[in-house]
């Protein structure tokens, strides 16, 4: 006979599920309240009432006594008493129905406002943004200032020496300075346009 091991004591035991489901427990009951409500606001439940109703007047005030099982001598009571009974349960369910349409639209209108701050904010966060990048670029000096404020120096270098001897630049002093405005006018031609042929200044 093959033997029975019992599961070891940190492995849980399986939750056994309850054989009937609890109407009132979860959602399902609001959700029964909802379509009853639905239900009775459809121009068809209208129409099937009244029809319900004609028939069972009809009936109780045209066939025989024998037959009649509310008759009109006691006016309908069993009539009155099922229209009450519906009465009185249709004002809670639809109360419900209608407390929990309220519980999603407070959600919704939540979520809403949510969405409108954050969009709000990060509209504010580009506006910012923007005007920084304003200011940055009015402070960025551009490419043509630059290339002129080199020209014009290397213009002052070249120059020939006036009347006094102190505007007189050493010769190795002007080439180095040469070299140098040369070397980041190529690069700034090769980094800035490419496609511009190459300025060459002459000595």
């Amino acid at each position: 006979m093959a033997e029975h091991n019992p599961p070891p004591l940190d492995d849980p035991a399986p939750r056994r599920r309850s054989r009937w489901r609890n109407p009132l427990r979860g959602d399902a009951f609001g959700r029964g309240a909802e379509g009853f409500a639905r239900m009775m606001g459809t121009p068809a439940f209208l129409v099937g009432m009244t029809l319900f109703c004609a028939i069972w007047l009809t009936w109780n005030s045209l066939a025989p006594v024998s037959a009649q099982f509310d008759p009109r001598a006691l006016n309908f009571t069993l009539l009155t008493l099922i229209l009450s009974l519906q009465a009185s349960y249709a004002a809670p369910l639809l109360l419900l129905a209608q407390n929990r349409q309220d519980d999603r639209d407070r959600v919704q209108a939540e979520q809403d406002r949510q969405s409108n701050e954050r969009n709000h904010a990060t509209t504010d966060f580009i506006t910012r943004e923007i005007a920084s990048l304003r200011l940055a670029l009015n402070d960025v000096a551009t490419r043509d200032f630059v290339r002129g404020e080199l020209r014009d120096l290397l213009e002052e270098i070249e120059r020939p020496a006036g009347a006094g001897a102190a505007d007189e630049a050493p010769a190795d002093l002007r080439t180095i300075l040469r070299e140098e405005i040369d070397a980041v006018l190529t690069e700034r031609e090769h980094a800035g346009a490419p496609d511009r042929p190459k300025e060459q200044d002459t000595p």
